[in-house]
């Protein structure tokens, strides 16, 4: 069973709730983030030294966050909590709610395989988010972590949430997140009794800050000759929600260039192993597994990947992503490293047509020539893909929730 355990969560005072959370920054743009980095006792405020500073010193920039980070808490922008567990939950415009719970991990726990993984990640910028723990020590964000539902985890949370919410926070997009602290014993040794009947936890999202934790961690494990396994680096902030409380959307694919191919060309090459559906202007939304939407020159079509191709059982030929990378983005346009090639861009959906119309907006924009809407992996499939120790390739997967960043942060020192 994988430990989760309680830990002294940093949090903004009531009268900095509204003003120092944030979306994670990849969200906006960098004109967007030196807007932000204005606002007094932000997040974004706090980091500014690394995402806006023009300083080429990034280990003085990061001990600048740090510093920043100290103040703050001195300043009582910033609280800590006593040793507690966290139950989170997103209720959406649409009345959409996820609940889980926030917590701590172990490191150990990933490295041993109970705590498993379902894509494969991009070793650079592993490297650049473990050397940012290094000098900063907090994590701002948990990582998304799931498992198949379990009724008496439930049953606590129901309990827990007819109590009055430590926080609640709109956000700028209409979310509302609420927080409540577990810190009572009694109650803390029940979710330890309960969660503890979990055999192991699924990455659902956060793959690179869960891989950057680590190697930060070996690191320093290498550093500390009296190490022992409980040091606070050794620990992965994480929210982790059941299968009843995750969503998995498809995450679409636009290609810059056809490698000199015109259209005609490049459909008379897809015929080797898809059998070519033409559907028209009208926007194609994947009806099931192994159909893949396509977006050319102003058309749509639907990809039926030939029945020789593929796997009835769970393997890289069982997945919509792998069977496009291999035979149409490595055969046909010659892309050979599809995982950091700059000549593909990424394009979340949320399971319905908008994100294959979002697709081909940027398309029709000029951001690509091609693009490719895939249908969503299920639960089980990413259940089993996990548990074979299958890598997907990245960007597979756009899971909801998504999270925000500093509501509740773990300090690592």
């Amino acid at each position: 069973m994988p430990i989760f355990k309680p830990f002294r969560g940093i949090r903004p005072t009531e009268d900095f709730l509204d003003v120092f959370p944030t979306h994670p920054l990849d969200n906006f743009t960098q004109e967007e983030i030196n807007k932000k980095a204005q606002e007094n006792s932000s997040y974004i405020q706090m980091v500014k030294p690394y995402v806006v500073s023009k300083s080429k010193d990034i280990d003085r920039n990061l001990r600048k966050i740090r510093t920043n980070f100290e103040e703050l808490l001195q300043e009582n922008v910033l609280m800590q909590d006593p040793s507690s567990y966290y139950l989170y939950e997103q209720i959406k415009p649409d009345k959409t709610v996820f609940r889980g719970l926030l917590g701590l991990v172990s490191v150990e726990d990933f490295w041993s395989g109970k705590i498993k993984r379902h894509e494969s990640t991009i070793p650079r910028k592993k490297a650049k988010l473990a050397h940012y723990l290094e000098k900063v020590s907090l994590q701002a964000e948990p990582a998304l972590l799931t498992y198949p539902a379990n009724s008496k985890v439930e049953l606590l949370m129901n309990h827990e949430e007819k109590n009055i919410p430590l926080l609640s926070y709109l956000d700028s997009k209409g979310i509302r997140h609420k927080v409540w602290r577990i810190d009572n014993r009694l109650k803390m040794q029940q979710f330890k009794e309960v969660l503890e009947q979990i055999d192991s936890f699924y990455i659902a999202d956060g793959h690179h800050r869960i891989g950057s934790t680590a190697l930060h961690a070996k690191n320093q494990k290498e550093k500390n000759k009296k190490h022992t396994g409980n040091e606070p680096y050794n620990y992965i902030y994480s929210f982790i929600v059941s299968n009843q409380s995750i969503k998995i959307h498809d995450y679409n694919r636009i290609v810059k260039d056809m490698n000199g191919l015109t259209a005609t060309q490049f459909l008379k090459k897809l015929q080797k192993n898809f059998d070519i559906h033409e559907k028209g202007e009208a926007p194609y939304y994947p009806s099931r597994k192994f159909h893949i939407s396509m977006y050319l020159e102003g058309k749509f079509y639907s990809l039926h990947v030939k029945h020789e191709l593929r796997s009835p059982e769970v393997s890289m030929d069982h997945l919509d992503h792998h069977l496009l990378g291999k035979h149409i983005l490595q055969d046909i346009l010659k892309i050979e490293d599809t995982d950091n090639s700059e000549n593909i861009k990424y394009v979340k959906g949320n399971s319905s047509v908008e994100g294959i119309l979002k697709m081909k907006e940027k398309i029709d924009a000029g951001e690509g020539v091609l693009g490719f809407g895939i249908y969503p992996v299920s639960f089980n499939e990413m259940i089993k893909i996990s548990d074979n120790k299958i890598s997907m390739p990245p960007k597979c997967t756009y899971i909801e929730p998504k999270l925000i960043t500093a509501l509740i942060m773990y300090d690592m020192k």
